[in-house]
């Protein structure tokens, strides 16, 4: 198996676990009360147990019809959903005076392997199975050697726009000041992507000159990126990427705490308060 065919839909699931009974009392004995077979898997990975109970009421196990196994896979694969996976373990029950009874190993609990199967297992039960990040339950996390998923990002919080300081003021020649702790240099390549990956709010086709080699007339950009809750001009990774000046402690802190991850979009309320910020202009309100 290297991809999961099309989806089953409902009636069809049921009319697959029909045929999984039918294939199990083909070989049960005469007055069966009870068929009950329990399937797990793990790509490649695949065992089935089944407990027979008799006209005497009491349950043997036996091997299950291989017809039995091979549509449990159906089903299992019928049942994926992109991005969430399909379920790894299933007990199925069947009375000969009762519909079916299908139980479902929970997504977030791993099933009673008997024998544990290889990480390669877990592995291939994702490529042919893939999930989302958030769709991959701890365990599986764990069984496919993946790092923990991180907590999600707290939300931005809402309010007014800061803005960093570029620089700690100037000298007496007019040069600017730092006095700031450098960034550690792992960082440094994250902080960067942070900055220049938030949204552009504000941009200029000209540049201007960098505070630091003032022979560099038409160097340092001119725009304006936010997060929603920082608005930065495009000075401050010019100046760390080019005279490893590091951003405004606070920044570089709120940085951190989003874990380096930029968002993507801003929402328009948090735009027009971002532009208020930079411009000193109280933002419009709308009635």
């Amino acid at each position: 198996m290297t991809r999961p065919p099309g989806p089953l839909r409902p009636d069809q699931q049921q009319e697959v676990v029909r045929q999984i009974g039918v294939a199990l009392a083909s070989q049960a004995p005469p007055g069966w009360r009870q068929l009950r077979v329990e399937y797990r898997a793990a790509g490649r990975h695949v065992e089935a147990d089944l407990l027979v109970t008799g006209p005497d009421g009491l349950p043997r196990p036996a091997p299950p019809h291989p017809e039995a196994v091979r549509l449990l896979g159906v089903l299992r694969a019928g049942m994926y959903q992109p991005g969430r996976g399909t379920w790894l373990g299933v007990i199925c029950v069947f009375d000969p005076t009762q519909p079916p009874d299908i139980d479902f190993v929970r997504p977030d609990l791993e099933p009673p392997f008997r024998q544990q199967p290889p990480a390669l297992g877990f592995q291939d039960e994702l490529r042919f199975f893939p999930r989302a990040e958030e769709q991959i339950p701890g365990w599986l996390r764990e069984r496919v050697g993946l790092p923990p998923l991180a907590p999600p990002l707290p939300p931005i919080p809402e309010g007014p726009v800061h803005t960093p300081r570029v620089h700690d003021g100037l000298d007496a020649s007019g040069r600017p000041l730092i006095r700031r702790q450098p960034l550690v240099p792992a960082e440094i390549e994250r902080v960067l992507a942070y900055l220049d990956g938030a949204p552009v709010i504000l941009a200029s086709r000209s540049n201007g000159t960098d505070a630091f080699a003032p022979d560099r007339t038409d160097a340092v950009p001119m725009n304006f990126r936010t997060d929603g809750a920082w608005a930065w001009p495009g000075a401050v990774a010019y100046y760390l990427r080019e005279h490893g000046v590091p951003p405004d402690p606070e920044l570089v802190a709120h940085i951190r705490a989003r874990r380096f991850v930029p968002p993507s979009e801003v929402t328009a309320e948090a735009t027009v308060l971002a532009l208020a910020a930079i411009t000193g202009e109280r933002p419009q309100t709308t009635v």
